[in-house]
C-alpha cells in the first residue's frame, strides 16, 4: 500500500492522472463511485475524486475524514472546477485554523 494513489473520475478526466502513474477508475454517477471508494480505501493511500461525483457522495467520502488512510481529495472534473472541492478545503481550514485563510474568487460583472 506504500503511496499508492487511485482516482475516481467521471467522464475522461481521469487520463491526466493516468499519465502521472495514478491509477484510473472511472464511474458515472455517485451509485457506482460509493462502492468503488470502498474498495480502494483498503488499498490505496490517497484517493481523488472528482468534485462532481464527490458533491453528490459527501457522506459516503466523510466516513474517511477521522482515519489515517486513505486520504480523499477532491479535484475538479474534466469539465471544470464545481466548486464542491474548494469549498471543502475551506471548511477544514476554518476547522483547522479557526479561520478561513483561503482566498475567494472575486466575481465580475
Amino acid at each position: 500500500m506504500k503511496g499508492k494513489m487511485a482516482i475516481i473520475a467521471d467522464g475522461d478526466g481521469a487520463l491526466v492522472f493516468r499519465a502521472a502513474g495514478i491509477d484510473a477508475f472511472r464511474a458515472e454517477n455517485a451509485a457506482q463511485a460509493r462502492p468503488l471508494l470502498q474498495k480502494l480505501a483498503a488499498e490505496y493511500r490517497v484517493i481523488f475524486v472528482t468534485d462532481t461525483l464527490a458533491a453528490q457522495m459527501e457522506e459516503a467520502i466523510a466516513a474517511y475524514d477521522g482515519a489515517a488512510y486513505p486520504i480523499v481529495l477532491c479535484v475538479p472534473s474534466a469539465q471544470g472546477e464545481g466548486g464542491y472541492g474548494g469549498e471543502r478545503l475551506r471548511r477544514y481550514s476554518e476547522r483547522a485554523l479557526g479561520m478561513d485563510i483561503l482566498p475567494r474568487a472575486e466575481h465580475k460583472e
